[in-house]
């Protein structure tokens, strides 16, 4: 780490989810600095570097990984990219967070957990939705023993109308990896591992269906359209995901889908002594007491700081401090290994085993 006490960060990617990190770590200007940018398209990065006080624009990923006085590389870029990237600062002896989905499909991500493990940085996945307030108040919950023992859960995010860049990197199977299940799939499959205790899946069941983007329907404001581009991936996915403890996980994900949705995420948690439901910012304790239901509901904090700063500060403290983030190589590996299930599990029609071997 360089000689300085603030840990010192460069960020690839300028769009829309690198301008993300830049207004969060900026809220930790004390403990961090972002020192170098650089983006595909460099116009962008300098924009970025004049509007935040960046100092350096490299010319390329490959040029700021390489950088003496950078202590951790953000990786906000296309899916394709973030196992290369990811791997190459872990090489350079970089620290990294790495946009979801930690790798384009499961080989990618257990090449990841391999350099991680033999270089010894620091990985962490950005999974910003177990750090909202409400999934942390409940897990506490959960730690105390309120919901005792969860066997089942069901997750989910139906975008009714939100198919992003059509024609762009968004929709090409070669370069995302896939539609809404690698998505926004992968951080409901996170936040619901989170809430039931990391239990190790073994097996999924599921299917995907293409209704909506083939036909040019369904089309969301995220992203610029490029109608003379490619859409080979899924608008819907749902599957059943076993576990090694008997437990089970209903995940159901969409970009479009004809419903009576609000388009807000939302956990499903069943357990022996009560459950709990969210869905959005909200959402409820359910149990029961002298033969009667009980309800508790539950409402983020109006001043809540908001869950990509407590994200980012977590990066910072697992850096600084050698711990394992709470999203870990592991954890991205996992999310991989159920998605590749279930692409396979929709080719095949039967129930797909998940393999861990490295």
């Amino acid at each position: 780490m360089a000689s300085t006490n603030k840990i010192r960060i460069g960020l690839i990617g300028a769009g829309n989810i690198g301008n993300v990190h830049l207004q969060e770590f900026g809220k930790l200007a004390g403990e961090c600095e972002i020192v170098a940018i650089t983006d595909a398209y460099l116009p962008l990065a300098e924009q970025r570097a004049q509007q935040y006080g960046i100092e350096t624009v490299s010319p390329s990923p490959e040029a700021l990984i390489a950088r003496r006085d950078v202590d951790a590389v953000i990786v906000a870029v296309p899916n394709q990219s973030h196992a290369p990237l990811t791997i190459s600062a872990l090489e350079n002896g970089k620290h990294v967070l790495v946009e979801k989905p930690m790798g384009l499909d499961a080989a990618a991500a257990k090449d990841i957990v391999r350099a991680q493990r033999r270089y010894g940085k620091t990985v962490m996945v950005a999974h910003q939705m177990r750090w909202e307030w409400l999934p942390l108040h409940v897990k506490a919950q959960i730690e105390r023993g309120e919901l005792g023992r969860i066997y089942t859960a069901k997750t989910g995010w139906y975008r009714r109308k939100g198919i992003p860049g059509w024609g762009t990197w968004f929709t090409r199977h070669d370069q995302a990896g896939g539609g809404p299940l690698i998505d926004i799939g992968v951080h409901m499959l996170d936040l619901a591992f989170f809430l039931m205790g990391e239990p190790k899946p073994v097996s999924v069941y599921g299917s995907t269906y293409a209704e909506f983007g083939p036909r040019r329907k369904g089309i969301g404001t995220w992203g610029k359209p490029d109608w003379n581009g490619v859409y080979d991936v899924e608008d819907l996915a749902t599957a059943i995901i076993k576990m090694e403890d008997g437990s089970s996980l209903t995940l159901e994900v969409s970009w479009a889908v004809h419903m009576n949705t609000d388009s807000s995420p939302f956990v499903h948690l069943m357990g022996s002594e009560g459950g709990a439901f969210l869905r959005g910012g909200d959402g409820k304790f359910l149990t029961e007491r002298f033969d009667q239901t009980v309800d508790v509901p539950l409402a983020t904090p109006e001043d809540d700081e908001g869950g990509r700063v407590r994200l980012s500060r977590h990066f910072l403290e697992c850096i600084r401090e050698g711990k394992t983030p709470w999203t870990s190589a592991e954890t991205g590996l996992r999310s991989n290994l159920i998605i590749d299930a279930i692409y396979e599990s929709s080719r095949t029609g039967g129930e797909v085993k998940l393999d861990w071997s490295l």
